[in-house]
């Protein structure tokens, strides 16, 4: 047994428990107790953390990653999300899959030591022989140890038929069905102690033809497993999609099949009250990137107004080429900016972030059952916060000190009962090989 005793804690449960002195217990991959004061469990050999200083949370769980672009991190720095994404697409053209190992054991590695234990990363870019890309990403999942919910995406529509990506860069619809079906059979894990899983990820209307679109949908359906997409990220993005089909992205989607309760979309930045309201009736998730949508200048997404429609929220890093922080850790911060800067200072308060950031990201994934908060029989995925240094020093509520002060340093951080983070360092991989893995493989793709 692991008994993390005198920290505080901060379940998220339904009740949103709190201890300001407790234990947690784990117990193989599981949690088995959580309480107020010191722990009760049987004589034994035990491993006991003394807690003092330190405030306990759920793993953090990032709803929206790419992690091969750790290899293109500030570039396009100062450009529109189109304008960035017309500069990057041709370098991303010359990924390999040694590359995109090297780029997602560095993004990860960083998740990690942010407090994230669970990611989702939504892989849409398939050069002609690259390489296994999702083989790529299941080993970066592995050696860091977190948990991966790897979304196959694809791109079939290309400059030639009006949309961004080169049209070397984009597959054939038949390939982005039969690679997907295949990331599915090979590595989907559908077991509630899953370390992997795979999900249907068509890119966003404006690279991915309807037919596609629809026809993922029903593969994801047929094969039980999520769908995800980029959606109503930016002006340009409804403008075009006004022009081509008549119709608002979020419009677009459902007459697509995808809005559900098996579907989480990527930024949802521009969305009418009717689509918020739709979203939330359908129990259509939202990966919330308040990061990203600052760097790219895209918005304010609404997370407050879905939240309050029924919608999951969860929080999202997105890609380091237009995050080059990586961490998971400051989005609980930048979140709450963010809803503030939209609808005042009571819009969201530092505990509904940390929700965002834990139970409403388990709801996106569909893993609430499993994931997201610090209860008897939950997987023990969790971190352990540090706080009694100088930068907290004097802030009595921890989760205020965790969410709006800087980001602490995890003292531990346990995947299944696993360690994968100690004395904030990474105790899986070697973070100097990983760095130079990374400025090699960036090297090599410039």
């Amino acid at each position: 047994m692991i008994i993390i005793e005198n920290a505080a804690i901060a379940t998220v449960d339904p009740d949103g428990t709190e201890h300001r002195n407790g234990h947690v217990v784990v117990d193989g991959e599981r949690i088995v107790a959580v309480g107020a004061g010191p722990a009760s469990v049987p004589p034994g050999e035990h491993t006991r953390i003394d807690g003092t200083g330190c405030l306990v949370t759920p793993g953090l769980v990032n709803t929206h990653h790419h992690l091969y672009q750790w290899a293109t991190r500030g570039l396009a720095a100062d450009s529109t999300l189109f304008e960035w994404l017309v500069e990057l697409y041709p370098i991303w053209g010359r990924l390999d899959a040694e590359i995109t190992h090297a780029a997602a054991t560095a993004g990860l590695a960083r998740l990690a030591l942010t407090g994230c234990t669970t990611v989702a990363d939504h892989h849409y870019v398939f050069p002609r022989d690259a390489g296994d890309q999702i083989e790529a990403l299941v080993t970066a999942v592995t050696t860091i140890g977190v948990r991966g919910h790897l979304v196959r995406g694809s791109m079939d529509r290309g400059e030639s038929d009006g949309g961004l990506p080169p049209d070397n860069l984009v597959e054939t619809l038949d390939a982005a069905l039969l690679g997907t079906e295949q990331a599915i059979d090979t590595h989907h894990d559908p077991a509630p102690n899953a370390r992997i899983r795979i999900a249907v990820g068509p890119c966003s209307p404006f690279s991915v033809s309807e037919q596609l679109m629809k026809e993922a949908a029903e593969l994801a359906r047929r094969k039980g497993v999520r769908l995800h997409t980029h959606l109503a990220e930016t002006l340009d993005e409804e403008r075009q999609c006004l022009a081509e089909v008549g119709c608002t992205p979020a419009e677009y989607a459902e007459a697509l099949g995808w809005l559900g309760d098996d579907v989480w979309l990527a930024h949802t930045v521009h969305l009418a009250p009717g689509a918020i309201a739709r979203l939330g009736v359908t129990g259509t998730g939202s990966a919330h990137c308040p990061t990203s949508n600052g760097r790219l200048g895209t918005g304010i997404a609404p997370a407050r107004d879905l939240i309050d429609a029924g919608a999951p929220v969860g929080l999202g890093v997105d890609g380091a080429a237009s995050n080059e922080s990586g961490g998971l850790g400051e989005e609980l911060h930048q979140a709450l900016l963010q809803a503030r800067q939209r609808g005042g200072p009571q819009a969201l308060t530092v505990r509904q972030a940390l929700w965002m950031g834990t139970m409403g990201g388990a709801r996106c994934l569909g893993r609430q059952d499993e994931l997201g908060s610090l209860e008897p029989g939950k997987l023990a995925d969790l971190a352990l916060w540090r706080l009694d240094g100088l930068r907290y020093a004097g802030i009595t509520d921890p989760v205020a000190a965790l969410v709006l002060g800087a980001v602490p340093d995890v003292e531990l951080m346990l995947v299944g009962g696993e360690t994968v983070v100690a004395g904030g360092e990474l105790r899986t991989a070697d973070e100097a090989a990983i760095a130079a893995q990374l400025r090699a493989a960036s090297g090599r793709l410039r």
